[in-house]
């Protein structure tokens, strides 16, 4: 057995000395519903030793983040029990606590609960009950080729114009041999491509909703903001970016396709090229809001049979243990540990060896701003602490969507945005 290996299974082995293992020796079965991304599907891996420790089998359903949210709102507001443990986010969290969706989560001492960041465990809690448990969080960031920004004698720097990005995006863009300026989000969903235009409208001043909740979209900062990010795409991004989020551009950043990436702080984790740099967040004259704050967490509906091995399962997986497992396990290392969640994962040596990423997003994640503001009256950076918010989220994107591909003007688009958002909020009572 190798080394790695051995320390592998040592770290294995402590974490399940401390109670992972069923008292009656029956073996327990559990779906779990999660999104397709990196940290997610490298748990799979990890957890075959859970499942040898514990006896407990591991039914994985992995799907795109949408489609997700999508299948686990339908599940858990239904009762429809297709799912023991679910990923959801800082969106849904308190909204589905205090509605007595999901179940409230308890650990041990060991688990050491207050070493989760404050913004995460802020936002996955209901006056001040934790809901869901941070696998992995972040906030979000500029990524870029600074060997193409080196080579283009340009800089970008932290909290940089939208007019000194497009200039950097404009002289990294050689489509002719493959580089792209710009990769960003564009496909339809409030987290999808919406997660990030919203970000940017922030940063120029707008908001979804005034004071008394009415929609805003028909503002000049709205247009201003759209305008911007349209005509940045079309002109130095991929073909195509109304159908890309998250998986998608990594996948080109990877191919070494794209100039520069604003998008979520986890991405660093899985970036190939030894050339990527760092920078926080661009905006246009208004920080607060221009990098948003998010956690993939995980939760248990309400009423599951299976709720107490559920709970185990997710302290185990929220662990700074299973920090340690993936660390430590022979098909991963320091660079794979999820991130964003928990303070002692960056003091740990070995990942301060190789994540040099560590120090921006932190400082992002410190730098996002959930509370209200005169300016942006409501929770949230990406999105709105409100039930309704998914629904009027989805509808404008889908209208962003298509002044993106040239279907309709940024006007036209943000008109039927905020029509679509007038009836939505109506209809709920506001």
């Amino acid at each position: 057995m190798s080394i790695k290996k051995a320390l592998y299974a040592a770290t294995a082995m402590s974490l399940f000395a401390a109670g992972g293992a069923i008292a009656d020796g029956h073996s327990k079965e559990l779906t779990i519903a999660i999104v397709n991304n990196g940290h997610m599907i490298n748990m799979q891996k990890v957890a075959e030793a859970y499942t040898e420790e514990t006896g407990v089998k591991l039914n994985w359903v992995s799907l795109e983040e949408g489609v997700l949210r999508e299948q686990v709102t339908s599940d858990t507001a239904t009762g429809g029990g297709q799912y023991d443990i679910i990923n959801i986010g800082m969106q849904e969290a308190p909204i589905w606590g205090a509605a007595g969706w999901i179940e409230p989560l308890e650990f041990g001492a060991d688990y050491d609960v207050d070493d989760i960041l404050p913004a995460m465990r802020a936002g996955l809690s209901h006056e001040g009950t934790l809901y869901a448990a941070p696998f992995y969080g972040e906030s979000s960031m500029v990524m870029y080729r600074k060997d193409l920004t080196d080579a283009a004698g340009v800089t970008i720097a932290d909290n940089d114009s939208w007019e000194n990005i497009t200039a950097a995006a404009a002289a990294m863009h050689d489509p002719d041999n493959g580089v792209y300026g710009a990769c960003l989000r564009g496909k339809p969903g409030w987290g999808d491509g919406m997660a990030f235009v919203t970000t940017v409208a922030n940063s120029f001043g707008a908001a979804w909703f005034d004071k008394d909740y009415n929609p805003t979209l028909n503002t000049p900062e709205w247009n201003a903001a759209v305008t911007m990010y349209v005509n940045l795409l079309n002109n130095y991004g991929p073909p195509g970016s109304e159908g890309n989020s998250f998986n998608e551009i990594l996948a080109l950043y990877n191919e070494d396709k794209c100039g520069l990436w604003i998008d979520a702080t986890i991405a660093a984790s899985f970036l190939e090229n030894e050339n990527v740099a760092y920078a926080q967040s661009p905006n246009a004259g208004n920080p607060v809001g221009a990098n948003w704050l998010w956690a993939w967490a995980m939760a248990i509906p309400a009423g599951s049979p299976n709720a107490d091995e559920s709970q185990k399962f997710i302290e185990w997986a929220t662990s700074k243990e299973y920090v340690q497992a993936v660390g430590n396990h022979p098909d991963f290392g320091w660079g794979s540990v999820p991130t964003g969640q928990r303070a002692s994962t960056y003091a740990i040596p070995e990942f301060q060896a190789v994540a040099k990423f560590a120090a921006a997003e932190m400082a992002a994640i410190d730098s996002a701003a959930p509370e209200a503001t005169d300016l942006k009256p409501y929770v949230g950076v990406q999105f709105v602490a409100i039930p309704e918010f998914p629904e009027v989220g989805s509808a404008v994107s889908q209208e962003i969507a298509a002044a993106l591909s040239g279907a309709k003007s940024v006007e036209d688009a943000l008109a039927a945005g905020q029509a679509a958002a007038e009836s939505i909020m109506t209809e709920a009572g506001y």
